[in-house]
């Protein structure tokens, strides 16, 4: 970045020529930061090499930079000072539709997820604290990994991935969520969206009807229309996902995707005799229970419950895990845990649809859960995250006061929002909360069916907001919300 083009160009486009030069340097770096010119991540110069370059005093340099921290839009790093990641509202693109028979009908309407990595900051949902993460912990481990492949390791991989990190999952998930199950049971995916459309193109016929929570995870509900299903959306309520009589009689599945540990998007927890009870249902209607156990990780009050997949024997239930919410989102790493009988009819399916590899990084992550160090990683991140909810429920409490109900608090990196104000509308809210730069999903626009599921509100992740910042972010929430009242 020539930051002498950038200034003579920003002064040619305004009229500044009375303003004070440090107010002249501040208001161009702001308008290169917001119009992406400065990207996320971007390293400015130090302040004393940009004073150099440009000619000025460093103090007008330094009041820049000053102000820039002051609005959130940089960051002091180890490694210098940085452009702050921002959710910015995208322009419109010119770019012309594609044809009409581009896109094959049963991939029409499957709804868009946000692009990858477009939603970070405050409140972003799903993304763990990455800036936390031991990055030269895990180097090294890689480096060891890599040091021991050999040429057998350079071939196609096994279907079901690394045996080494298939037994560690098993041995964790025995001890930590009551999985029963060993290694031959688990199945290395690239993550929990591609388990999903393994089970959905796998274990039911094009036509075959799926429930799926609503409000709910619409990468399910993309997985199951992409497989050709038909998709019924049972509502939740506060105690989770709550099928009737009815649904059971008119709806009758073939797969059932729950997220029993903490509802998404709502945070709900499954009780157990509702957990009894859907697993009983579920095999009388020789239904599949999908258990998507996202985030149980991380748990803040009272005792986990067990996974569903484990309490009975020959419970019907594929449990779907992934390290994105653990370790890293990059690493593109989940599992499938499948009943015993299905292991090898799901292993001769695998051998089709494509080979394996990644053996480095599996090695790796076997290593770093054997170590010890995938614990002791989990335990800090646990202790973080609890400190951040407890400030976010904090000031929830002095700013936003009896507007909100809280809920899914207990567990996970995000909760909800229940809006108890008849004016307030979950979509207006979130479209002005991006244009302040803080990303608040409405739990709205998580509908997986036809029906209203009557959930006004929003979805607020915490893991990546940091604790100095989560105060004047909620007061920019909350003052977006009463301006939004209709």
């Amino acid at each position: 970045m020539d930051y002498k083009v950038l200034l003579t160009s920003f002064e040619h486009t305004q009229n500044m020529h009375a303003w004070p030069r440090q107010r002249i340097i501040h208001a161009c770096l702001r308008a290169a930061i917001v119009n992406g010119s400065l990207a996320a991540g971007t390293r400015l110069l130090a302040s004393r090499a940009l004073a150099t370059d440009l000619g000025i005093a460093r103090n007008t340099v330094l009041y820049a930079y000053d102000q820039l921290a002051t609005e959130g839009l940089i960051l002091a790093t180890p490694r210098g000072t940085v452009v702050a990641p921002l959710a910015l509202p995208k322009t419109r693109s010119s770019a012309a539709a594609p044809a009409s028979g581009a896109i094959a009908r049963r991939m029409q309407g499957v709804r868009a997820l946000p692009a990858s990595g477009a939603e970070v900051g405050a409140f972003a949902p799903g993304v763990p604290a990455l800036a936390a993460f031991p990055v030269p912990l895990w180097r090294r481990t890689l480096e060891r990994a890599w040091r021991g492949v050999g040429e057998h390791e350079l071939n196609y991989a096994d279907v079901a991935g690394e045996l080494s990190l298939r037994e560690e999952i098993s041995a964790y998930l025995g001890a930590s969520r009551a999985v029963r199950c060993d290694a031959g049971q688990v199945f290395i995916t690239n993550g929990t969206q591609s388990s999903l459309e393994i089970c959905a193109a796998t274990f039911a016929d094009a036509g075959a009807t799926a429930w799926i929570e609503n409000p709910g995870y619409v990468g399910a509900l993309g997985a199951f229309r992409a497989a050709q299903l038909r998709t019924i959306g049972i509502a939740v309520d506060a105690g989770g996902i709550a099928p009737t009589a009815h649904d059971w009689q008119q709806y009758k599945p073939k797969l059932i995707y729950t997220t029993p540990s903490h509802q998404y998007p709502t945070g709900t927890v499954l009780d157990m005799p509702r957990r009894l009870a859907l697993l009983q249902q579920a095999k009388a209607a020789g239904a599949l229970i999908i258990e998507d156990d996202y985030d149980s990780e991380f748990r803040y009050e009272g005792p986990p419950l067990p996974a569903m997949q484990g309490l009975t024997p020959d419970a019907p239930v594929i449990y779907l895990g992934t390290f994105s919410k653990t370790m890293f989102p990059a690493l593109r790493t989940g599992f499938m845990v499948v009943p015993a009988n299905l292991a090898a009819p799901l292993r001769a399916v695998l051998a089709r649809m494509a080979p394996h590899g990644r053996v480095a990084d599996q090695l790796a992550l076997a290593d770093f859960m054997r170590s010890g160090q995938f614990g002791m990683h989990l335990r800090r991140m646990r202790r973080l995250y609890l400190g951040r909810r407890d400030l976010l429920l904090a000031a929830l409490a002095r700013h936003a006061g009896e507007a909100v109900s809280v809920h899914g608090s207990s567990a996970g990196i995000h909760l909800s929002l229940q809006f108890n104000d008849a004016a307030l509308v979950d979509a207006d809210v979130t479209a002005a909360a991006l244009e302040q730069g803080i990303v608040a999903r409405a739990l709205s626009a998580h509908a997986t069916g036809l029906r209203q599921h009557g959930w006004n509100g929003l979805v607020l992740g915490y893991s990546q907001v940091d604790e100095a910042a989560m105060d004047e972010r909620v007061k920019m929430l909350v003052r977006v919300m009463r301006a939004s009242r209709r």
